[in-house]
């Protein structure tokens, strides 16, 4: 098999010698190092590349060329190997134009010129870089084929679940050629009916019809049965603070399972791009931060399940026992309770009726290459609003931001307002509210009422980000909620000072423990929590070490 590619783009005949002599150096043994002195030459050499079908691992291009900056040159490689890590190099006085423009391409690192030594600033970046590229997206994006219908709710279920759980696929429409081919050779007589799809069809050639999550996790290798039925921690939920509880929970020895209904990462890992992370100056987007917590996970040698509904939680003794939606059941010494929140439903007649055909909860990123040419709206006001109006800002032609309030100021940080005033194509319309939406077989128009009073707009896209609710619902009794059904912990449990509801111990409950002894709560599904990746990273960690506190006690 022909070595994977790490390509190099600078318009500096004697940086790109540099560069692409720093690159044989450490990686020639096992990468062939392509360099080209101009843009246009590296476009010509990208589309050589997968014209011959070479795998291409890395692409580095410098921010200033005259032809095209880095972003564009980037931008545009993404064509052709969207799985190839991309490095953006970059002059100290470029630094800001570069972090400014990064939101243009889903970047993976940006690196300042010259490095020196290279064992130190350029080598380690770039290791870590093509680990993640041999764990995540080695494989050809053919490997899975799913058929379905465009306006399909089930098929954008199925391509969501993939897409956030970093399986590669290709999408291919019913009514094209070569959908329609499959189709017609997957049947058994004829052609596979519109009820069973999406058809999902896996390297080997094993053929699925409309399946549920679960069956597609475990067709594609996603570990969905516990290897034992009693561990140390069970991490309930896979969004930052379970991930984080997991890597502090497997690292620091304990028997270690995560159990996530959807896809590691949770809400934040739906997110385009976060900004504000500590450690990630040029940002980085959800799914890459979801990704390498899990590996990190993984690594420490906890278990993540994946595709597994929670449905109930038992006090049997000093076990919690956490059962499933199928039956199935595993039991823990500790629980933590990570379940996040989920956004909140917008009751305006008519729009839930397009769920996955027009509507979507959140910022929906495999959509958005499907919005190229379009109008589309999001509505909210907070800061995951603001991500998605920014990342479709570069697929559709004009992003109408819809805010009830009077401005984005009290709910949404600084450096994201100061992006969508300088984003031509995003219009932001205050004291609006979404009031009707309609469509045949998936949405068509808005109705929309304004400080002008009602109007009608054509779209066929709007993505909501109106607030989040827990979810908590499965706890029934056994868990204290507050009146909005977030998980009440520590001192809010005595705040009446009244002791908490069937609390056995001597003992206060500690910081971040709920009414049951050896249950934590961590991040967003919290009572007056902080909502932000880093606090429920946080709140994670904080969790094991009073898991450890309880274990030694207990």
């Amino acid at each position: 098999m022909d070595k994977p590619v790490i390509m190099t783009v600078d318009d500096d005949p004697g940086v790109s010698r540099s560069v692409a002599r720093d690159l044989r150096r450490r990686y020639g043994h096992s990468y062939r190092i392509v360099r080209a002195d101009t843009a246009v030459g590296g476009m010509e050499s990208v589309r050589q590349l997968r014209l011959r079908g070479d795998d291409v691992a890395a692409i580095l291009a410098d921010y200033r060329m005259p032809q095209m900056n880095g972003v564009e040159f980037l931008e545009q490689a993404m064509d052709l190997y969207p799985y190839a890590r991309r490095v953006l190099l970059t002059a100290y006085a470029d630094t800001d134009a570069a972090i400014q423009a990064i939101n243009v391409v889903d970047l993976d690192h940006y690196m300042l010129k010259p490095w020196d030594p290279p064992e130190e600033k350029f080598y380690p970046v770039l290791d870590d870089l093509l680990d993640a590229w041999h764990r995540a997206d080695r494989r050809e994006s053919d490997e899975l084929r799913v058929v379905g219908a465009r306006w399909s709710a089930r098929s954008y279920k199925i391509r969501d679940f993939l897409a956030r759980n970093q399986v590669p696929y290709l999408w291919m429409l019913a009514d094209d050629p070569e959908g329609a081919q499959l189709l017609a050779a997957a049947g058994e007589e004829g052609e596979i009916s519109p009820a069973k799809l999406p058809l999902v069809i896996t390297s080997d050639g094993t053929m699925l019809t409309a399946p549920s999550t679960s069956e597609l996790a475990g067709a594609v290798g996603l570990s969905t049965a516990p290897a034992t039925d009693f561990y140390d921690l069970i991490v309930i939920g896979g969004g930052p603070g379970g991930l984080g509880a997991a890597v502090y929970g497997a690292s620091e020895g304990l028997r270690t399972v995560m159990v996530e209904q959807h896809a590691s990462g949770g809400q934040a890992g739906q997110s385009s791009r976060i900004e504000n992370y500590l450690g990630f100056p040029d940002g980085v987007s959800g799914s890459q931060l979801a990704d390498r917590a899990r590996r990190q996970a993984l690594k420490f040698g906890a278990e993540l399940l994946t595709a597994r509904k929670v449905t109930s939680l038992e006090v049997k003794g000093q076990a919690r026992v956490v059962g499933f939606a199928d039956g199935g059941s595993i039991a823990a010494h500790t629980v933590i309770l990570a379940t996040g929140v989920s956004y909140r439903r917008l009751a305006a007649p008519g729009l839930d009726d397009f769920v996955g055909r027009g509507t979507y909860y959140g910022a929906a990123v495999t959509e958005a290459p499907e919005c190229r040419g379009c109008e589309v709206y999001i509505i909210g006001a907070a800061n995951s609003a603001g991500q998605g109006a920014v990342y479709l800002s570069g697929f559709a032609t004009r992003v109408h931001l819809i805010v009830r309030s009077d401005g984005l100021e009290r709910s949404m940080s600084h450096y994201l307002i100061e992006q969508i005033a300088n984003i031509s194509n995003i219009e932001v319309h205050t004291g609006t509210q979404v009031v009707g939406a309609e469509g045949d077989d998936h949405l068509e128009r808005l109705t929309l009422k304004g400080p002008e009073g009602e109007r009608t707009v054509d779209t066929e896209w709007v993505f909501v980000f109106i607030g989040a609710e827990p979810f908590t619902d499965w706890l029934g009794d056994t868990i204290e909620r507050d009146a909005k059904g977030f998980v009440l912990t520590g001192p809010d449990l005595t705040a009446t000072e009244n002791r908490p509801r069937n609390w056995p111990l001597r003992r206060e409950p500690y910081h971040l423990e709920t009414n049951v002894p050896g249950v934590f709560a961590a991040g967003d599904v919290r009572a007056d929590s902080i909502k932000r990746v880093a606090s429920a990273v946080g709140e994670g960690a904080m969790a094991v070490a009073l898991v450890h506190r309880y274990l030694e006690k207990a």
